[in-house]
């Protein structure tokens, strides 16, 4: 079967910065974080951590109040991004009786946590409240195949409904295996990418459990992520959505779609070492197939989307992965760790990080990893960081993910010549 290829036509999420896609990737390449101190007044102690939110997020006026109230936050801000993906696309939400089937259209997304405030909220009112029964709709607005189930829903979409907890690289392994659907003409349009809220308290203290979580206060939160410094102190937690529409390009073209790049790589692994400690030679073999998939070499890439969470081990050992597979080419990669800005959204992460990639090979501009201008720490040393965003010639980009349990995952995109 000959392979299709695959074009982005449809991009859209709900931004920290709560502006539309211009907005968020001039910000982003300005260097500007969307981080701010989050604090809570639970009991018996309050959050008081950096956080990345959507204070401007309105589920109501975005999804309209019937819809938004059969929804967790995390489905909410997943639907959200995906009729701005939709609309950005020029697709029409309605079918018409004239129109075409989108029997093979699908969907498929990432989310790591799922309906986690549902379900915490459940528990307050079952064991602090005292109430003996709680909402018919727990276990719906809870369940993890929320956002994409409502995706499908509304836009009709026939086609296969799926979604992928993968911790960190969900949305990432989302969005290479929505690609494979497409290439192989299984589905002609793919609808793909991720959401999460990690700001349920139990989940924020769990977090905060395993020491990896950055400090900081009202003054200290903005630059509170610092990828690859030496001083980093951890990551962010942030929550969002994140939206691609993936469609066959002959259709794509067809339809006179606009088209923002072209996603043409997906490699993936497992470390199958460690739950929580990444290591070099599964990155390796996560890179490789992606060169593979995509019939590339290292000197084709030009930019690299990071994971970049800002960790001790989780930085310098994908650096170290970069270096083995890249070799002297490594020096010329423009690295960008963008966590840095939007912080980290977990199973959303991906997706927000391969819009950001794409934006960059749309625009011609690396964003930076900020917080990174004099303090490299050694180890992580022997790529081109960007500590300010630059207009750079482009062709092909790739966006790193991995996660906790040892899964890699990355994407590989082309530039469109204008």
């Amino acid at each position: 079967m000959t392979e299709r290829r695959v074009a982005i036509t449809g991009l859209g999420l709900v931004s920290p910065y709560g502006g539309d896609l211009a907005d968020f990737f001039a910000r982003l390449s300005a260097g500007e974080s969307a981080i701010r101190y989050l604090l809570t007044d639970d009991l018996p102690r309050p959050l008081s951590i950096p956080f990345v939110s959507c204070p401007a997020f309105d589920p109501d006026a975005a999804l309209g109040k019937p819809l938004a109230s059969m929804m967790d936050r995390f489905a909410q801000l997943g639907m959200a991004a995906a009729f701005s993906a939709w609309d950005d696309a020029g697709l029409p939400r309605k079918r018409d009786d004239d129109a075409e089937s989108r029997d093979t259209w699908g969907v498929s997304w990432g989310t790591a946590l799922g309906g986690t405030l549902a379900y915490e909220k459940g528990y307050r009112e079952l064991w602090q409240k005292g109430r003996e029964r709680l909402s018919p709709l727990a276990v719906v607005l809870g369940m993890n195949n929320a956002a994409n189930a409502h995706i499908s829903i509304q836009l009709g979409l026939g086609g296969i409904s799926m979604s992928h907890t993968v911790a960190c690289a969900s949305s990432a392994i989302a969005i290479g295996e929505a690609f494979r659907r497409v290439r192989s003409g299984e589905a002609t349009i793919m609808v793909t990418g991720g959401s999460d809220v990690p700001q349920a308290y139990g989940v924020a203290r769990a977090w905060e459990a395993l020491r990896v979580m950055a400090p900081g206060d009202a003054d200290t939160s903005p630059a509170a992520c610092r990828p690859f410094a030496a001083d980093r102190r951890g990551l962010v937690l942030g929550e969002g959505g994140a939206s691609l529409v993936l469609e066959d390009w002959d259709h794509a073209v067809a339809r006179g779609a606009r088209i923002h790049g072209e996603i043409v790589g997906y490699g993936t692994s497992c470390d199958h070492s460690h739950l929580v400690r990444p290591e070099v030679e599964g990155q390796v073999r996560a890179l490789k197939l992606t060169l593979a998939d995509a019939g590339l070499t290292p000197d084709d890439i030009d930019h690299i989307n990071a994971h970049g969470t800002a960790t001790t081990e989780g930085d310098p050992v994908e650096v170290g992965a970069l270096k083995a597979v890249f070799g002297e080419r490594a020096g010329q990669l423009a690295v960008s760790a963008t966590k840095s800005m939007h912080g980290h959204l977990l199973g959303a992460a991906g997706a927000i990080e391969a819009i950001a990639t794409v934006l960059a090979l749309r625009e011609q501009v690396v964003p930076p990893t900020a917080n990174l201008e004099s303090n490299l720490d050694p180890a992580c040393v022997g790529v081109d960081h960007v500590t300010a965003g630059r207009r750079q010639s482009l062709r092909i980009a790739l966006s790193n993910s991995f996660a906790f349990g040892g899964s890699n995952a990355v994407l590989a995109f082309r530039a469109i010549a204008p």
